[in-house]
């Protein structure tokens, strides 16, 4: 009988360890595309929340679609523990379309690149990037007004060169 309740005991043990495995250790609790017409920058943003803990050295690598076409965007994010929420931006973008679902793939990896978890999720943008002005609307640190949109004369030029491909 003792030998039957070390087993148990043993049995419960490895599926109590085959669930933490299985437990996501973040889930995607926002993405939005941000668009700071200041600086005439748009990025994708994510954020995760943990639910678990994840192991020292960890990172999360995020590949975001290239409204421009061609390779996607990557970028890494070191993970640091006392962290509860990760956030991802991604380099600037060009060519966002309104209505159009853009894919984000983001693989959480350990210090020795063993992926721990793996997550894809969609960002839609409400409006095109052809609001966005051509040229930053500001520069340098006291946000002075570029000369090269807020003319001498007093014109304005937001004028946005659309060199994007059809879609």
């Amino acid at each position: 009988m003792k030998g039957v309740s070390i087993l148990l005991i043993c049995a419960a043990a490895a599926l109590t360890g085959c669930q933490r495995q299985n437990e996501e250790a973040v889930e995607v609790s926002g993405h939005v595309f941000v668009f700071n017409y200041r600086v005439a920058i748009a990025t994708y943003l994510v954020t995760l929340n943990k639910k678990g803990t994840l192991p020292e050295g960890a990172v999360a690598i995020a590949e975001f679609e290239n409204p421009a076409g061609g390779d996607p965007l990557v970028t890494k994010e070191k993970i640091f523990p006392a962290w509860d929420r990760i956030t991802l931006q991604s380099p600037a973008i060009h060519c966002v379309k309104k209505d159009r679902h853009y894919a984000v793939n983001i693989r959480l990896v350990d210090a020795k690149g063993s992926t721990l978890q793996s997550l894809k999720t969609t960002v839609t943008s409400d409006v095109d990037q052809s609001i966005m002005p051509g040229k930053p609307l500001v520069v340098g640190p006291l946000y002075t007004k570029n000369p090269e949109v807020f003319k001498a004369d007093g014109s304005v030029d937001y004028h946005s060169a659309d060199n994007c491909p059809a879609t």
